[in-house]
């Protein structure tokens, strides 16, 4: 059975990820602060700022190793360059969960697999450099899966959400940005599929269609919660930004590929009452 490596299998994604290959793999995962991982011995503590990486590699010994992993910039960019060594002298591969903001700096058009990066936020050029390193490796090596804003009924996104509607707190939106959408357990579908299939390269893993990111949290706010809401409108630009990420060149089966409005139905079916 291949063995798997999840970086940050105790965070949102990480741990939806963990979920859904640990039936089918011999998967194991790294956590930081959250409590309740130790007693499980396919979890290993990790702190990018200590080190320790290598001797969780040598005695897990993955064949794929996902790095969904959150931390101070120095620490990820230190933690990669190391990754993508031993990846590049090793019988291993690596799957790298990087973001639609490495192409946040355009506009008027939503971003496809091999478009030009390009970044004027710190996070977005982040990424950048990770990904920049992660494709001088051999494509056979590696996958770099682009995400856009993904959701999940337990995401720090809806937790959010809720507690604005509970304080009667003002919600942060976006009117000049078209986004794209994901959610947890449909990425972690998409990423097992990749994974079976032995893909390689570049992949967007999101809705195939786009919305307003004010027109997206209104929707939430009227189908999960039923009542109105406070909003700051934020304007990043006076033009429309697409922060938006489709695949042409590397489609998923049809079964892997939906809407927004099926991400908007999974975020809710439960009514909160507050």
């Amino acid at each position: 059975m291949k063995r798997i490596l999840i970086l940050g299998a105790s965070g949102f994604i990480g741990n939806t990820l963990y979920k859904e290959l640990n039936s089918y793999y011999d998967t194991f995962g790294t956590y930081f602060t959250k409590k309740g991982f130790g007693q499980n011995h396919h979890f290993f503590h990790f702190d990018m700022e200590e080190g320790g990486l290598e001797r969780i590699i040598k005695e897990v010994k993955p064949k794929l190793i996902i790095s969904a992993l959150r931390g101070t910039f120095e620490g990820l960019i230190e933690t990669h360059e190391f990754l993508i060594n031993l990846i590049d002298r090793s019988n291993c591969r690596l799957f790298f969960l990087s973001s639609a903001n490495v192409f946040d700096t355009f506009e008027h058009f939503p971003s496809y697999e091999y478009d030009k990066t390009l970044s004027q936020s710190i996070y977005g050029r982040l990424k950048i450099k990770i990904e920049n390193e992660l494709l001088r490796l051999p494509s056979a090596k590696f996958v770099l899966a682009r995400l856009p804003m993904v959701f999940g009924s337990h995401s720090p996104r809806i937790q959010e959400l809720d507690n604005a509607i509970y304080t009667n707190q003002p919600i942060e939106v976006f009117p000049n940005t078209i986004i794209n959408v994901n959610n947890d357990i449909k990425l972690s579908q998409q990423i097992h599929y990749i994974i079976n299939q032995k893909l390689t390269g570049i992949f967007h893993l999101g809705s195939i269609d786009l919305i307003h990111h004010f027109d997206f949290i209104k929707l939430i706010i009227q189908k999960r919660y039923q009542r109105k809401a406070l909003y700051k409108q934020v304007y990043t630009t006076n033009q429309m930004r697409y922060l938006a990420v489709l695949a042409k060149e590397n489609k998923l089966p049809k079964n892997l590929l939906f809407s927004y409005t099926e991400i908007l139905d999974d975020l809710t079916l439960i009514k909160k009452d507050f």
